[in-house]
C-alpha cells in the first residue's frame, strides 16, 4: 500500500534533515525528485564515510534517500532555473533545507513560486529559522543539542556533557517537517492555495525538553542529569547492574513497583518508609539503587528478562551489534534487503510504518542526476547537459 502515491515533492536537500524527511514521504509513494548541485557532485552524503557503494554512492546516502529519484541541476544558471520551474508546475510541494536566508536568495519561498502554482506548498528546514537574527547562521544536529539544553541533561551527573547518540534533532526536524508539509498540501487541495511551512532544527531541539521546560516555565525547577539514566521524578526508573552486564527497569506506577517487589520477594520494602510511595523513592533514589543493585547482581541479565517477561517493563541495554542480531528485530521485519547495483546484499532498516500490517517496500535512491531524462524526457538530459529554456 502506497497511501501517498500520486503525489509530487521537488526537494533540494542535502545530509540528514531534510532527506531524512522526504524519504518517509518516497517510501510512501509519493514521487520525490531530488534535486542536486551538479556543480558539487551532489549531496555531501554520497560522500560521506568510512563505506562507500561504487562511484559517489555510500552507506549514508542510502539510509536516507530510499525510493528517490535524482535530478542534477544548478539553480543559478537560468536555464536550469527553467527546469525547475516547469517542474514545480505540476508538483504538490517544493521543500529545501537549506541555511535560513537562502530560500528568498534562491526564489524558493510561496511568494516567488506561486505564479508557476497557486496551490504549491513550500516546507523550509533551516537551522535557526528564516525571519529572524540568525537567519544566515550555519547550523547542525549538535550545536542544538548544545544550546538547547539537552546536552546538559544526558548522561552521568559525573561525566562531561553528552549528546545523544545518533542526530535525533535531524530526525525529529525532518519528521515534524513533512508533518507539517502534508497538512500544508491537504488545506491547499481544500482551498487552492498553498503556503509557506517553516520549521527549524532549534525550534524541534527546544521542544523536545517537555515537561523539564514546563516545569522551569512554570516553577523555576532547574533540571540536571541524574545518574543510571534515572527518570527526572519517578523511581526505580534506571539501568541497574547484573551479573554480567545492564538491564533498564521502569516502575512507572504503583502496581509495577508492587509486582517488582513479589517477584523479587522483597516485599519489606514497601513498608520502608523510604521507598513508601513514589515521591520518597524519588527522595532516596541512591539508597534504593543500592539495594536493587544487590538483587538484580545475583544472576545474569537473562534470568531478569525471563523473570519480567511481559510482566515488568524491562530491556536490556545493547550494544548496536546485539540490537540488530536481536531476533526479535527480524521477527518485526525492521531490516529490509533493498539490492543496489553495486550492492545486490544491500540491508537497510525499513520504514517504521505499516499499512494493513504491511511495511512500505524500498528501493534504493537514484545515482545523480539519473532521472534527468525521465524528468524532463523530451530533452532526454543527461548528468552535464544543458537544459534548454
Amino acid at each position: 500500500m502506497k497511501p501517498l502515491e500520486g503525489l509530487k515533492i521537488v526537494s533540494i536537500e542535502h545530509f540528514a534533515a531534510g532527506p531524512y524527511g522526504s524519504m518517509h514521504l518516497a517510501d510512501l509513494g509519493a514521487t520525490v525528485i531530488k534535486i542536486e548541485n551538479v556543480k558539487s557532485d551532489g549531496d555531501p552524503a554520497r560522500r560521506m564515510g568510512p563505506y562507500f557503494i561504487g562511484d559517489n554512492d555510500s552507506l549514508v546516502f542510502q539510509g536516507w534517500n530510499t525510493c528517490k529519484q535524482s535530478i542534477a541541476l544548478d539553480l543559478k544558471k537560468p536555464e536550469d532555473w527553467c527546469a525547475f520551474e516547469s517542474v514545480v508546475r505540476s508538483a504538490d510541494a517544493v521543500m529545501n533545507n537549506l541555511r535560513g536566508d537562502q530560500p528568498a536568495k534562491l526564489g524558493l519561498d510561496y511568494d516567488r513560486l506561486k505564479h508557476l502554482n497557486k496551490s504549491i506548498v513550500c516546507l523550509h528546514i533551516s537551522a535557526y529559522g528564516r525571519n529572524n537574527s540568525r537567519a544566515a547562521w550555519p547550523g547542525y544536529d549538535y550545536l542544538m543539542q548544545a544550546e538547547a539544553g539537552l546536552m546538559h541533561l544526558t548522561g552521568d551527573p559525573s561525566a562531561d556533557p553528552t549528546r545523544f547518540g545518533v542526530s535525533i534533532i535531524d530526525f525529529m526536524t525532518g519528521t515534524m517537517g513533512v508533518m507539517g508539509l502534508l497538512a500544508g498540501i491537504i488545506k491547499a487541495k481544500a482551498s487552492g492555495e498553498g503556503s509557506d511551512v517553516d520549521i527549524s532544527l532549534f525550534d524541534v531541539a527546544l521542544h523536545q525538553l517537555g515537561y523539564v521546560g514546563t516545569w522551569y516555565l512554570n516553577e523555576g525547577l532547574e533540571s540536571s542529569r541524574v545518574p543510571r539514566g534515572s527518570h527526572m521524578s519517578i523511581s526505580p526508573v534506571q539501568t541497574f547492574t547484573t551479573a554480567d552486564g545492564w538491564i533498564y527497569v521502569m516502575c512507572m506506577t504503583e502496581q509495577f513497583w508492587q509486582l517488582l517487589l513479589n517477584k523479587l520477594d522483597r516485599q519489606d520494602l514497601a513498608t520502608d518508609p523510604r521507598f513508601s510511595d513514589q515521591n520518597q523513592r524519588s527522595r532516596n533514589r541512591d539508597a534504593l539503587t543500592e539495594v536493587l543493585d544487590q538483587e538484580f547482581a545475583c544472576s545474569p541479565t537473562q534470568h531478569w528478562l525471563s523473570l519480567f517477561e511481559g510482566i515488568l517493563p524491562i530491556a536490556p541495554i545493547c550494544t548496536v551489534k546485539e540490537a540488530l542480531d536481536n531476533p526479535f528485530v527480524e521477527e518485526v521485519e525492521m531490516i529490509s534487503e533493498v539490492p543496489h547495483p553495486m550492492l545486490p546484499t544491500l540491508r537497510l532498516l525499513a520504514n517504521p510504518l505499516r499499512f494493513n500490517g504491511v511495511r512500505p517496500r524500498q528501493r534504493v535512491g537514484s545515482a545523480l542526476g539519473a532521472d534527468n531524462r525521465s524528468v524532463f524526457p523530451r530533452e532526454k538530459l543527461t548528468v552535464g547537459d544543458d537544459i534548454p529554456t
